[in-house]
């Protein structure tokens, strides 16, 4: 399959990269969960939907470019990563018999958050279109500001 090089960019961000490592434990994890028990089956669809947000939300972060659309994939991103870190405990809870592998997934998150942080430093906070709902502008600008004119 050909890729872009702006694709072969995003593919070789260290977060992108460390993204594809949880998702990939995530699912041997996930293996072990037996398919006749509905309680970890939900359990192992949400975690599964978390780790697949960790390289699609970058992926698509990286391809919107605008400050306020990466901000945006930037908190669905966090939010993944956080509720993947409590999965732990429903794992726990619904009696997962392998459940001290899930550490594994904490460690990896706990690297990726570090790589997160450095990414989102690195957005462009001159490159954005006005968020009109006021949560992904850049610092000093405000919903109400006119568009600006670049």
């Amino acid at each position: 399959m050909f890729e872009s090089d702006d694709q072969q960019r995003v593919r070789n961000l260290p977060i992108f990269i460390k993204g594809k490592e949880i998702l990939d434990v995530v699912k041997q994890i996930a293996d072990l969960i037996p398919d006749e028990d509905e309680h970890l089956g939900f359990v192992k669809q949400i975690m599964m939907e978390d780790a697949y947000m960790l390289t699609v939300k970058i992926a698509g972060a990286e391809g919107g470019d605008l400050y306020d659309l990466r901000m945006e994939n930037a908190a669905i991103i966090r939010k993944s990563a956080r509720d993947l870190m409590v999965q732990y405990h429903s794992l726990e809870m619904f009696g997962f018999e392998y459940v001290e592998y899930y550490t594994m997934v904490r460690d990896l998150i706990e690297e990726y958050r570090v790589l997160f942080i450095e990414w989102v430093a690195s957005f462009d906070k001159w490159n954005y279109t006005i968020d009109r709902w006021g949560l992904f502008n850049p610092p000093g600008v405000t919903p109400f500001d006119p568009e600006p004119d670049f």
